[in-house]
């Protein structure tokens, strides 16, 4: 089955304390993720943007990426609010490379 990259944008809650207390539950697990090679890159939006972040993953559909982000602490104890899932084609520039299969 081939993968796919997969653009996951995560928009948290106001919460700042709880997204303090269960940041490096977050990173654990989402470092997992990227020694499995299931997750690319992530980090969150800037310091002047609306509190979130921006995952891109390897995937065989949206579902299984859906199925990787509902285990992720962020997730489970609501800090993340609104999530997207969406297929992503890099096309040009010297990283697109990075993304292939």
């Amino acid at each position: 089955m081939s993968t796919s990259i997969y653009a996951v944008t995560y928009t948290y809650s106001d919460d700042a304390a709880l997204r303090d207390e269960h940041r490096a539950a977050h990173r654990e697990y989402l470092a997992g993720l990227a020694d499995q090679q299931k997750m690319v890159v992530s980090g969150p939006w800037g310091a002047d943007e609306a509190p979130g972040a921006l995952l891109l993953f390897r995937g065989s559909s949206a579902d299984e990426v859906r199925a990787l982000t509902a285990e992720d602490p962020f997730v489970t104890v609501g800090v993340v609010v609104e999530q997207t899932v969406r297929a992503w084609e890099p096309v040009l520039g010297p990283g697109k490379d990075v993304f292939a299969g």
